[in-house]
């Protein structure tokens, strides 16, 4: 594995963002008055300090979200388009800054992270196309009796909770929606990379959101503070990104006041390559599939299932490209594979590759937490990796490729679809009837097919089976905000 030499030092100042609450248009301590310290991956050094929030602290939110609704629901389409378009130029604006500031708290490297701004920026020009365009339609009952009039209307006040590893991304790809149909919210971002938040609402309160419209809480009790909004009648909305166990337990609380509920839980996604596949090409997917944001993302690739006849020679150039990265500092240009994001984590990637290891899995790369500072694990290849490994049935969550190999198309779909989860599949094929057929009986919410990538803002991104419920990005993400009224009249 190459290292980088540290050769600068970042330019952002981490102490000079605001790191309080932000309630009703303004930066304030907790009630307690008690602080999370926030921690560079990197270099396990601290970053800054944040308000920790209270109960009270949630209550005081939703009562700034209430205060604001009305007005902003009322509030003119278009203006609330502009406002969004703006909040997406000023974005693009201090895309270095911001790039930096998500490298320097979650440790992804600055190359990832740039990509990540410049996606997060785009729901905010998504969303303010479409708040434009929330239309109704009215027809002729069958009967004849009478018109059908539906409107779609603002749900009502949200609360989106949002995790640490894409932590631009997942508030705007909530709070564009959210604004654009009308709602005011309330962001509960992760305590590992809660500066993110605080500079996307700083954004969008320049772009003109007015006061009590969006509204941030960070908390080290993130179940009581939560479940106190979601039993606040007041609260018509919960749209949360996170594990699929933590989404179970705020279904339950969901459940008492019947909220309205978008979830986007974990993966377990199969990267399968045939027998006449560009190889090169594969592997130039793989690459994006899984190591994007170093493999801690709910859409990285964790199962590859790779056609016996070119699964050696598969094998053999992911490990050599794998073995190629540059690790180092998340911040630092040169890095290619940054550190994981805390030491929970670090212990849970290598654990399962233990634990593939026990069970005959040879390791062609990597295999071994690095002796060092920060929490980096290598680019690892997983081969002969039995079928009962435990990364096999969990979210590796990190740099692991673990292979198996195939011998038929009905072996493999079978395999691809033996888990709980059905977020994202990959295929790769130089057939495209086969292509399009396996995608068809793959049972995942998107299925990128010779690619590596499918996140877009103008796509519908969301999973079957454990992986969630609804969808977030495109026309239907807008939807998710918004009720459907019928009102029948005649004339």
């Amino acid at each position: 594995m190459n290292a980088v030499t540290v050769i600068k030092a970042p330019t952002v100042d981490a102490g000079s963002i605001p790191a309080d609450l932000f309630i009703g248009g303004t930066w304030k301590p907790s009630s307690t008055g008690k602080r999370i310290k926030v921690f560079n991956p990197s270099t396990e050094e601290l970053l800054a300090t944040i308000a920790d929030a209270a109960v009270e602290d949630g209550i005081s939110a939703v009562d700034a979200a209430a205060a604001a609704a009305r007005d902003w629901a009322k509030t003119p389409p278009r203006r609330r388009a502009e406002i969004l378009l703006k909040a997406y130029y000023l974005m693009v604006e201090k895309a270095d800054w911001l790039a930096e500031l998500i490298s320097l708290e979650n440790g992804k490297a600055l190359a990832d992270a740039k990509g990540e701004v410049n996606y997060a920026a785009e729901f905010f020009r998504w969303y303010a196309e479409e708040a434009v365009r929330i239309n109704g339609d009215i027809s002729i009952a069958p009967s004849g009796a009478n018109r059908i009039i539906v409107q779609y209307q603002p749900v009502g006040i949200a609360v989106l909770v949002t995790p640490w590893n894409f932590p631009a991304a997942m508030a705007t790809r909530k709070i564009g929606p959210a604004l654009a149909a009308g709602c005011t919210c309330i962001l509960k971002p992760a305590t590992e990379t809660p500066l993110t938040a605080f500079a996307m609402v700083d954004i969008l309160a320049k772009a003109g959101v007015p006061n009590g419209v969006v509204n941030v809480i960070t908390t080290s009790t993130p179940g009581p503070v939560i479940s106190a909004m979601l039993h606040d009648p007041r609260v018509r909305k919960l749209s949360f990104t996170g594990s699929t166990d933590v989404g179970r337990r705020l279904l339950r609380e969901a459940s008492d006041c019947v909220i309205n509920c978008s979830m986007e839980l974990g993966g377990n996604a199969p990267f399968i390559v045939f027998e006449d596949a560009d190889i090169d090409a594969a592997i130039d997917g793989a690459m994006i599939a899984k190591m994007r944001n170093g493999g801690e993302a709910c859409t990285a690739a964790n199962r590859f299932y790779i056609h016996r006849s070119i699964y050696d020679a598969f094998a053999q150039k992911l490990s050599a490209r794998m073995s190629a990265m540059t690790i180092g500092d998340g911040w630092l240009p040169g890095t290619a594979c940054g550190p994981l994001v805390n030491e929970p984590s670090l212990k849970k990637v290598d654990g399962f590759v233990q634990d593939a290891v026990s069970r005959g899995a040879k390791v062609l790369t990597g295999g071994k937490a690095l002796d060092r500072k920060g929490y980096f694990y290598p680019p690892t290849v997983l081969t002969h990796v039995a079928k009962d490994s435990e990364l096999l049935h969990d979210e590796i969550f990190g740099p692991v490729a673990a292979l198996v190999a195939f011998d038929t198309e009905e072996e493999v779909i079978a395999l691809a679809n033996d888990t709980e989860y059905g977020l994202v599949s990959y295929v790769f094929t130089q057939n495209l009837a086969r292509g399009l057929r396996v995608s068809e009986q793959l049972d995942a919410g998107m299925v990128a097919l010779n690619r590596g990538l499918v996140s877009d803002p103008a796509a519908p991104f969301g999973g079957t089976k454990q992986s969630g419920l609804g969808r977030e990005g495109a026309h239907h993400g807008l939807l998710e905000f918004t009720e459907a009224k019928y009102i029948a009249t005649s004339w």
